[in-house]
């Protein structure tokens, strides 16, 4: 679903749009956002199919999306927008592990990564960071991409879970944020047979 959200007219305020499959917490970011005399949303959606052609007719100045969509996921959402846009902001906002997830948002092209734990005070300094042209993540992560960071090639895999492809390490996560197989299989336009047989798989990687 895509939620229409009037702007406001000043032109000050910098343009968000959002990328989030839960409407309770959608409306939350919304209020949030929405507080903050320099930021305004001008759009959000459920999906990113539904977000592309939202995002390309609202010309955002940062896209605030989650990892874990109906269909395509915020990873490739991000190198699709990265694609055909290379100035717009683009801030990653998860429950998914930081550790995990956010060196890989950056190789996608994406300028950050923040829980959906933080307080909304430290999403809107995320926001700003990113806005003013700086990397958002942990200091811990930092460390971990300082040298390589998006200049790392995308094919070179160091660890385990590095060997796993985007799609592949949700595929694989999804069952530790508590959802069954019936959950999982219409997030990957799969089979509830075929999510078990591809899990299965993805361990054995």
């Amino acid at each position: 679903m895509i939620t229409a959200v009037k702007s406001d007219s000043t032109r000050t305020r910098k343009k968000i749009f959002l990328v989030e499959d839960h409407p309770p917490f959608r409306r939350q970011l919304i209020q949030v956002l929405e507080s903050e005399k320099q930021l305004t949303v001008c759009g959000a959606a459920g999906t990113a199919d539904q977000a592309l052609p939202a995002i390309a007719r609202t010309k955002p100045d940062l896209v605030l999306a989650d990892i874990s969509l109906a269909g395509k996921s915020g990873l490739e959402l991000i190198k699709e927008i990265r694609s055909v846009d290379p100035a717009v902001k683009l801030l990653v906002i998860s429950m998914h592990d930081e550790a995990i997830y956010a060196e890989r948002v950056l190789r996608a092209g994406g300028d950050g990564y923040i829980m959906k734990q933080e307080d909304p005070d430290e999403l809107v300094q995320a926001i700003r960071d990113v806005l003013e042209g700086h990397i958002y993540v942990s200091e811990e992560v930092m460390e971990n991409t300082r040298g390589g960071g998006r200049s790392r090639r995308a094919d070179e895999k160091t660890g385990p879970l590095d060997q796993l492809t985007d799609s592949g390490l949700e595929t694989l996560e999804m069952p530790g944020c508590g959802k069954s197989n019936r959950e999982i299989a219409p997030k990957l336009r799969l089979n509830e047979r075929s999510v078990t047989l591809t899990r299965s798989r993805l361990r054995g990687k």
